[in-house]
């Protein structure tokens, strides 16, 4: 995952460095240029324009000063629950992390809970269905990379739900990876019923009881239902010249292993069009039976900037521009968050990335 860290004291700078130095994932932090030149450390004069450059690119943003300069700062950049990252607040002396926005879809909850741990703060969360230990199907969805639909229903089954109403879990018996979704299912101890997608059309639109979904087709859709549909997963793929098809797949399915998932969850590969022959990669598209895009520079250009993504100077100095597969990735999107950073194998490197 990335992260930004966001800082104006240097008590801040200090738990922010604490912060790097155990959050896994690729974490930036971005501290007032009143602060002097530290290493590995961004400068910015203006909170409000650095955050606009910043606040889509990143999985989650971690602001370590006052509450209300980073509300007065993110209000004009929200847009919706469903594609706003998360965003965490918390004091110079790290007494209490808050999770101030998109709690659960964002995942700003359980980054909340894990800052808490590393730093042995209060973590403070106001969602009701967790101020409850209430498991809410959107909460659920971000687990499992799934996406709630219609966005409307998500507030009325997590209302049911505080009013002790009674959720159905259905898996639909013909989504890709099922056993995957039920194992994680029932990992996350929910009950949940099997059936055909005739079983689902006719219940889908019954009414007087509350139903979450899981399947990746379309079904009628009332007030009463939550569907939880798969999100689209990229691999983005660099390799060495002649890497053969073996490495590749022992790759990818060891990047999908990392994010709890089989490489069967993968729904698109992408690579740079320098390597659009590399015989390896078009074989490893054809075994999974997925599409594989190449991008010239010019489109994995635009993605490194807009997303900050590191670069590294022999790929540069090789294709001309520094960074494969985290930008073909992102380039297969329009909203794009990282499952997993790039990661390097034998010589493949993979980067995992979620479209919203």
């Amino acid at each position: 995952m990335r992260y930004a860290i966001f800082t104006s004291s240097e008590k801040g700078l200090k738990t922010a460095v604490r912060i790097k130095d155990q959050l896994k994932g690729q974490v930036d932090i971005y501290a007032h240029e009143g602060l002097g030149p530290s290493e590995g450390v961004t400068s910015y004069s203006r909170l409000a324009e650095a955050v606009r450059n910043e606040f889509n690119r990143y999985r989650a943003l971690v602001f370590i000063m006052a509450t209300g300069i980073v509300v007065r700062s993110i209000a004009p950049l929200l847009q919706s629950k469903m594609t706003d990252p998360a965003v965490v607040v918390m004091d110079e002396e790290a007494r209490n992390v808050i999770s101030l926005l998109s709690g659960h879809v964002g995942g700003a909850n359980e980054l909340t809970l894990t800052l808490a741990d590393i730093l042995d703060s209060n973590p403070v969360i106001t969602t009701a269905t967790d101020v409850n230990n209430k498991l809410a199907p959107d909460l659920l969805a971000s687990r499992m990379g799934l996406v709630p639909y219609p966005k409307k229903n998500i507030l009325h089954l997590n209302n049911a739900l505080l009013n002790e109403a009674k959720l159905e879990y259905i898996l639909d018996e013909n989504i890709p990876c099922f056993d995957e979704y039920r194992k994680k299912l029932e990992d996350n101890g929910v009950l949940v019923q099997v059936c055909t997608s005739d079983e689902i059309s006719q219940r889908a639109v019954e009414r007087g009881t509350y139903q979450v979904i899981i399947s990746a087709q379309e079904f009628p859709v009332n007030e009463w239902v939550l569907y939880l549909r798969p999100r689209r997963l990229v691999a983005g793929i660099g390799c060495r010249r002649g890497t053969g098809v073996d490495l590749i797949r022992g790759a990818l399915e060891a990047s999908c292993s990392r994010i709890g998932w089989s490489i069967d969850r993968i729904d698109e590969l992408a690579s740079t069009t320098f390597k659009a022959d590399e015989q390896g990669l078009l074989d490893m598209a054809s075994e999974l039976n997925k599409r594989i895009t190449f991008w010239d520079n010019s489109k994995l250009k635009e993605q490194i900037d807009y997303y900050n993504l590191a670069e590294s100077e022999f790929v540069r100095k090789t294709i001309g521009v520094g960074n494969v597969a985290e930008a073909a990735a992102f380039c297969c999107v329009n909203h794009g968050i990282e499952a997993l950073i790039k990661t390097k194998y034998e010589k493949v490197t993979v980067a995992l990335v979620w479209e919203k």
